[in-house]
């Protein structure tokens, strides 16, 4: 199977874990002729195959099942300790005498996985590390298409080399988490600098990710030789899209008021850099972020905060990821969303 094999349109809604890709917009997307994708990584394995039946539920054509690649922690006492006291100028304006501990650190991955072969989705995509030779053909035996999720081109390189069918070429511009693991997370090029010298580097698809908000954007990566483009912040504010009403009202605000749309990379929420408005939380634990504990443990801290954060309607203590291209955000349903983009892409081609 080739890439376009899945899709009419060359255009896919990024997966984003915390509740952001429902099966009603995974569905959306797939049904409107793009490629829909189900972000499981904060999945247990029965979850995420509960899911995968929601989706095929809506939907009969191919969609994406995404998981973060990530071994289990092992932290010191020590260190969460330290990292507690850190987050105390968040957590304690809550009123709490404490900030309470998670029961687990992640999902287990090895499980997440096999429940992944289990379920076999069309397509799997894979990001904060890459596979083994063996786990990718264990998936090409189970007849599911493999992703691997790249920031530079070292990265697009071993996942070629570990048998991946398509990479996706992650800019800096993109929201949420970086998938860097090769070199500095907070390092990295351009949506479309990154594009060309990805395709060049390798002979499996590209698909560019980042940045892209409009059929513009879908047009110039084309042109720079990606085959699809991956979009996440342009289907947050759709109306399946899963994310708490406030943080859709944030991006909105952010099309109307360039103060609202000022984004930045932190390591403050979870422990590894990720895009996303910038918000008190992030200027409260600016200067202290670097000496947080690394992802999932410091994103198992903080779940708490973030959680009490939703119930509240405190959008300053939620993380808020968007990329930079946030003000280009428009709030409709997905299918209409698909619809305005591949008629701007045909358009921008005239």
């Amino acid at each position: 199977m080739e890439l376009m094999d899945f899709c009419r349109y060359p255009i896919i809604q990024a997966p984003m874990a915390g509740g952001a890709t429902t099966a009603q917009l995974v569905a959306a997307v797939s049904n409107g002729g793009g490629i829909g994708a189900l972000a499981a990584p904060l999945l247990s394995p029965q979850a995420l195959a509960e899911q995968v039946d929601k989706v095929r539920a809506l939907t009969t054509h191919a969609f994406i099942v995404n998981l973060f690649v990530q071994p289990a922690p092992q932290p010191a006492a020590g260190e969460v300790d330290r990292a507690r006291e850190l987050l105390r100028p968040v957590w304690e304006p809550l009123g709490w005498n404490e900030l309470p501990l998670p029961t687990k650190w992640c999902e287990d991955f090895p499980a997440q996985f096999e429940a992944l072969i289990a379920a076999k989705p069309a397509i799997a995509s894979f990001t904060f590390g890459i596979l083994s030779a063996e786990q990718v053909e264990r998936l090409h035996r189970a007849g599911i298409y493999v992703v691997g999720t790249a920031t530079n081109v070292a990265e697009a390189k071993a996942w070629e080399a570990a048998g991946a069918d398509a990479v996706c070429a992650q800019g800096i511009e993109a929201g949420g988490h970086r998938g860097t693991f090769i070199g500095a997370q907070e390092d990295g090029l351009g949506t479309f600098t990154l594009v060309p010298q990805m395709a060049d580097a390798v002979r499996i698809p590209v698909i560019a990710a980042g940045g892209i908000m409009d059929g513009r954007g879908i047009a110039a990566a084309l042109a720079l030789g990606a085959q699809a483009v991956q979009m996440g912040t342009a289907f947050l504010a759709t109306d399946e899209s899963g994310i708490h009403p406030l943080y859709k009202e944030r991006l909105l605000e952010a099309a109307h008021a360039p103060a609202r749309a000022a984004t930045r990379l932190t390591r403050a929420f979870s422990g590894r850099y990720a895009r996303g408005l910038v918000n008190r939380f992030m200027d409260a634990m600016q200067d202290v972020e670097r000496q947080l504990p690394a992802y999932p443990v410091q994103n198992a801290l903080t779940g708490a905060i973030r959680s009490q954060a939703a119930k509240l309607n405190e959008t300053e203590l939620m993380s808020l990821w968007a990329g930079q291209g946030v003000a280009m955000v428009r709030a409709m349903p997905a299918a209409r969303l698909l619809e305005t983009l591949v008629a701007e892409w045909r358009q921008a081609l005239i």
